[in-house]
């Protein structure tokens, strides 16, 4: 007989302190460090304020990270965010982020990371990525990609434990790569732009920097999934706050190391137009091999991304169930593997559905738009929490409160606005998904209050 989790949690705690800050380090490395500094160059053409923004990107990061470690450490269940929400604001809120998750969010995240996978490896050996599959509307890339969603859901499907070997294997391996292009680029680049070469000379005004800050803070998104499986995390009052330090204090060294030597191989004016500008660095450096081997790098780095999502999303959809707020089929465990089966499988159905029917500039606008406002949400649930229940425990208390926490919310509403103003169509859509789930919670709660027996209600 197993002793019950003194937090209230149902699925078995496996992840060990390295094993989580590879969830929150190969969640956040993907595809963006490898792209993200050709478009942001396209926008910002000065150095200094190209890395300025980066720097900005970074500490806007590490606030976010260093108020969930509070709130993780204080609540470590399955769910994350949707926990904080609850805590902080009721269940109406926490629920739509359920319920963003379901149609917007988790769909985009899923299918815009699976389609880079799968684009890099088509390009690896040889298929064009865009090519039709037998004659159909679809293009190899969608196939592969949903592919490549089936096979992390059944990795994931025999436990965390197993997902946790893939993301340890993948997040050491996209690290190390990260790690080599910087320590070779500026051992072996001879540096390209003199001392005095700051960019382009062109003006740079508010609106393209608050552009660029969007990018690059895609390319920072995924250092708060590690909360989503803060249930299953050994010892979770020091080893959340822990990784979820640690691991975001990784990645912004890495991506500052990768900015700096982009920059002494590739002048700005010609950053611009490296779309994919890890690859133009490693060709400086070691020839064609050096872009297949940025090319293996990218897929290898995405498809652990795409595990990371599918070990950590799954818990938000099992925490909606479990509280009553989903079907309840949604929350049962799998009694052999401790799997959330059934979210699992829900997960894997609709992201491999979303990338069969939309494309991945829709996917991953979808994602930002979706994911931010509750970000934001979680963060301003701090206030909440101290003013309210002041006496709770906290294993860990966020340095700098309450500056930190609200550095990052006015960095969401500079995110956000900027996003509206750009995708106006786009975002109309995605608040739109969001306003239908008020009445579809009313209606679930009026339900599930019909279906309880007359005598059993108190």
């Amino acid at each position: 007989m197993t002793t019950p989790d003194q937090f209230g949690e149902r699925l078995p705690r496996r992840l060990g302190l390295w094993s989580a800050v590879a969830v929150a380090v190969g969640s956040t490395i993907g595809s963006g460090i490898f792209r993200t500094p050709a478009s942001v160059a396209a926008r910002v053409p000065d150095v200094g304020i190209f890395l300025g923004i980066w720097v900005v990107g970074a500490v806007v990061a590490l606030c976010g990270a260093l108020t969930y470690a509070e709130l993780s450490a204080m609540f470590p269940r399955s769910g994350g965010i949707y926990v904080f929400i609850r805590k902080g604001f009721g269940p109406l809120p926490a629920f739509l982020f359920g319920w963003a998750e379901l149609l917007v969010i988790r769909p985009g995240a899923f299918g815009a990371i699976s389609i880079t996978a799968s684009a890099y490896s088509l390009r690896l050996v040889g298929i064009d990525p865009q090519a039709s599959v037998a004659g159909s509307a679809l293009h190899a890339e969608q196939v592969l990609a949903a592919a490549y969603v089936a096979i992390v859901a059944a990795v994931n499907l025999r436990g965390i434990h197993r997902g946790a070997v893939l993301q340890n294997i993948s997040t050491a391996f996209k690290v190390l790569a990260l790690a080599a292009l910087i320590v070779l680029g500026f051992a072996l680049g001879g540096g390209v732009p003199p001392v005095g070469e700051v960019g382009t000379g062109a003006p740079v005004t508010l609106s393209p920097v608050l552009l660029a800050l969007v990018a690059i803070l895609w390319a920072y998104d995924g250092w708060g999934d590690l909360a989503f499986v803060g249930g299953e995390v050994r010892d979770p009052q020091r080893n959340l706050p822990r990784a979820l330090v640690l691991g975001t204090v990784i990645v912004v060294v890495l991506y500052l190391g990768a900015n700096l030597v982009y920059l002494h191989l590739i002048p700005m004016a010609r950053m611009k137009d490296a779309e994919l500008v890890a690859a133009d660095s490693a060709q400086l450096l070691f020839g064609p091999a050096g872009v297949v081997a940025v090319s293996a790098a990218v897929a290898i780095s995405t498809f652990g991304t795409l595990n990371g999502s599918m070990m950590t999303s799954p818990r938000i959809f099992f925490a909606l169930a479990d509280d009553g707020l989903f079907p309840a089929v949604i929350a049962r465990v799998d009694a052999k593997t401790g799997a959330p089966a059934p979210a699992i499988l829900l997960t894997a159905v609709l992201g491999m559905v979303f990338v069969l029917v939309r494309s991945f500039s829709e996917l991953a606008d979808q994602f930002v738009i979706g994911i931010w406002p509750f970000y934001a949400l979680a963060v301003a649930a701090i206030y909440v929490l101290r003013r309210r229940q002041p006496d709770l425990a906290r294993p860990y208390r966020t340095w700098g409160y309450p500056v930190v926490p609200a550095v990052f919310l006015v960095a969401s509403l500079f995110l956000l606005g900027n996003y509206f103003i750009s995708q106006p169509k786009a975002s109309a859509w995605d608040i739109g998904v969001l306003l239908v789930g008020v009445p579809v919670y009313y209606g679930w709660q009026w339900w599930q209050r019909k279906r309880v027996p007359v005598e059993t209600r108190s």
